[in-house]
């Protein structure tokens, strides 16, 4: 039901699409949506939740809008594509479906975050965004571990050449882009990087959506569930 990180210490997880009661094409831990049944929803968050002690109260998630708002959680949905917060008890949820869930985990200064990064919310660097908002509320960028979660891998990410030329303007490495796939892999490590997170504290899964465990909005066409990412003090 749960992969975790193992550079972060603090209760996170990024689900997978397996264990809960949506029929498909939301089969069956589908945490998020507008297609859905809300019922099902709901207790399929109530199901992946207990697995990680949480309640449902304790949630902070977002209405996502695949830019780069960051907001300071507190239980309650926000519109947005980032959360901070170093409340104690606040869970950070974001949820996916090819984009990429990113949490954040100051152990140091007990500061956490969580982004949805698709490719927009990449190009306007929404990890720097969330890491100086971490760092507003007492993060230091050199104790940040970052972890990113499944998305869509380069080779089943094929955009427009126009997108391609967007990240080389942004002067992101070549290494980001083969033809017109994009790694937002190798992008959002590049952003982490340069907002001063050390090398060693950025873990990837290198997991695709395209896999079976989990949802896939471009290989289901539009219809199908989404996954959460999940971090608590």
């Amino acid at each position: 039901m749960w992969l975790h990180a193992p550079n972060i210490s603090t209760k996170h997880g990024f689900s997978t699409r397996h264990g809960g009661v949506s029929p498909a094409p939301f089969a069956s831990l589908n945490l998020a949506g507008h297609d859905d049944d809300p019922a099902n929803i709901q207790k399929n968050r109530e199901l992946a939740l207990a697995e990680l002690g949480i309640n449902p109260s304790q949630i902070a998630n977002l209405k996502q809008i695949h830019g780069c708002d960051v907001v300071k959680a507190k239980p309650g949905t926000f519109s947005g594509d980032a959360l901070v917060t170093n409340e104690k008890g606040v869970a950070l949820a974001v949820a996916a479906a090819d984009c990429y869930p990113l949490l954040f985990h100051d152990p140091v200064n007990h500061v956490i975050g969580a982004a949805h990064a698709g490719w927009r919310g990449t190009l306007a660097r929404i990890a720097e965004k969330t890491i100086l908002e971490m760092i507003g509320i007492g993060a230091k960028a050199t104790e940040i571990k970052m972890a990113i979660g499944p998305g869509i891998c380069k080779d089943n990410f094929e955009v427009g050449e126009e997108v391609i030329q967007l990240f080389r303007e942004a002067k992101f490495p070549e290494k980001c882009f083969s033809g017109r796939h994009l790694d937002l892999v190798e992008v959002n490590r590049s952003v982490a990087l340069q907002s001063g997170l050390l090398p060693e504290n950025i873990w990837a899964m290198n997991r695709c959506t395209y896999e079976k465990d989990f949802f896939s909005y471009r290989r289901d066409q539009g219809k199908t569930g989404r996954i959460w990412g999940v971090i608590i003090l």
